[in-house]
């Protein structure tokens, strides 16, 4: 039966052939040229341009005509997924933004305050500039972060975009044009020359932005050397991708989606395990034809698919949409990885789920699908000192509690040691817990501040 949001994809494809797509993309100085909002007031266009002066927005015609649903804007999920909404902004940013607009301010203006605001938003959570980026020869390896032991994680400089931005995205900063906050590096050498010295890792995760709007040629200079004799103990390969989602025409029908397959292939023949880590919110972003060809594609070539994404309000606060995703998932031989805690940056604020209701809404959506489907994880926060998950809530010596464990951590001595913080009902993040039984302090935090202050190294 075809909905709402699939009904362009099946007349395009009608006669069975999925063709190529011109890649077209809006940010916020098109916001003119996309003619579904006309359907919105003048007052929610205006609101949308003060948001995005502070918050990036990129969308592309895919997502426009076969993702959102225009029937239920401004309510629809996909909508509040890739369009600034004005509750992502205090009242007072708000205001002020908005005033700026009304007088027809300047551009430098207007970029002051947008970086005043921004910088209040928490634009690099959990230490990765910091903690989690190894030095060498007393300086920063831009571009690289090694916060678990086994896993490095590497920013490519040709993917620092997306084919769209999520409206929650917690790597905002990547996107907003101030150098100083972006993460990136085109340095091939030091990324080979940092994994051959540090043989413990067995996962190299390259994330960014997202890398699969790189060029295969672009890609295969950081992955195919993993092949030589000397990067073995290189196990594993994850690329972390929205694409899947925004543009599946990446592996598809784009001009060189035969040469990325063809790369993941020789990856895989050579010995490496190579997983795409794919991001979804919504049931519907599996729905169209051309999302379902591309995980086809992927499969057949031998990689896995995992897939993660955070709970959020406005967006799939609810078990059903989970329990549907996850399904849905299985189905289609991808495997359901994690349900995130929307992270403490950005607009979290309008994003944020109650770490207690997140519980009930994964215990519930986990109760709808088979063990097959129970593979996801969560809640989880990956906060500061590691990937905290809430196993669950419980009544303890007459004291309501958050039950927790770390998945992974900063110190791989913690991981699996379960701990208690008292039940907050109001609590969205792991800071604003405190610890259960009348304690001072939970059992890493001495440890963890020593590894913040530089007294010990934070990878063991």
């Amino acid at each position: 039966m075809l909905t709402t949001h699939n009904v362009a994809d099946a007349a395009r494809h009608s006669d069975g052939i999925l063709r190529p797509r011109r890649f077209q993309v809006f940010t916020d100085r098109q916001f003119d040229q996309i003619d579904q909002l006309k359907r919105l007031d003048s007052e929610q266009r205006f609101a949308m341009r003060v948001v995005a002066s502070v918050m990036p927005f990129r969308v592309n015609q895919y997502v426009l005509d076969e993702l959102i649903d225009w029937d239920r804007v401004p309510d629809d999920p996909l909508f509040q997924l890739t369009f600034p909404q004005r509750g992502m902004l205090s009242e007072s940013d708000f205001d002020r933004m908005a005033d700026l607009h009304r007088r027809d301010a300047d551009k430098a203006e207007i970029q002051a305050l947008a970086n005043e605001i921004r910088e209040r938003l928490n634009p690099h959570p959990a230490g990765q500039l910091d903690l989690n980026t190894p030095m060498e020869e007393g300086r920063p390896l831009e571009g690289l972060q090694h916060k678990y032991r086994e896993t490095v994680l590497f920013f490519p400089t040709q993917g620092q975009t997306c084919h769209a931005y999520c409206s929650f995205c917690f790597r905002w900063a990547q996107f907003v044009g101030d150098k100083a906050l972006k993460i990136a590096s085109n340095e091939v050498g030091m990324l080979h020359r940092y994994l051959r010295q540090h043989r413990q890792v067995t996962d190299l995760l390259v994330t960014g932005g997202d890398p699969m709007v790189m060029k295969a040629r672009h890609l295969s200079s950081y992955l195919t050397p993993l092949l030589s004799a000397d990067l073995e103990h290189v196990q594993s390969v994850r690329i972390g991708t929205k694409s899947l989602t925004f543009w599946p025409h990446r592996f598809v029908t784009d001009e060189d989606a035969d040469e990325m397959l063809g790369l993941f292939e020789r990856l895989i023949a050579g010995g490496k395990h190579v997983a795409i880590m794919a991001h979804y919110n919504h049931p519907r972003e599996l729905s169209t034809r051309v999302a379902r060809e591309a995980i086809r594609r992927l499969r057949d070539v031998g990689v896995e698919i995992r897939s993660q994404g955070p709970l959020l309000r406005h967006i799939n606060d609810d078990s059903r949409a989970w329990s549907d995703l996850w399904s849905t998932q299985v189905k289609l031989g991808i495997i359901p990885y994690y349900m995130f805690v929307e992270r403490d940056t950005g607009a979290q604020h309008y994003f944020a789920v109650p770490l207690g209701r997140a519980w009930d809404i994964y215990r519930q959506a986990m109760q709808r699908v088979s063990g097959l489907g129970r593979t996801a994880r969560g809640p989880s926060m990956s906060a500061g000192p590691g990937k905290v998950e809430i196993q669950g809530v419980a009544e303890i010596r007459g004291e309501k509690v958050f039950v927790l464990r770390f998945i992974q951590a900063r110190d791989a001595d913690w991981v699996q040691r379960p701990f208690f913080a008292k039940y907050d009902p109001e609590a969205t993040w792991l800071d604003q817990l405190k610890p259960a039984f009348g304690e001072d302090r939970f059992f890493y935090e001495d440890e963890y501040l020593a590894m913040c202050k530089g007294q010990v190294r934070p990878i063991q």
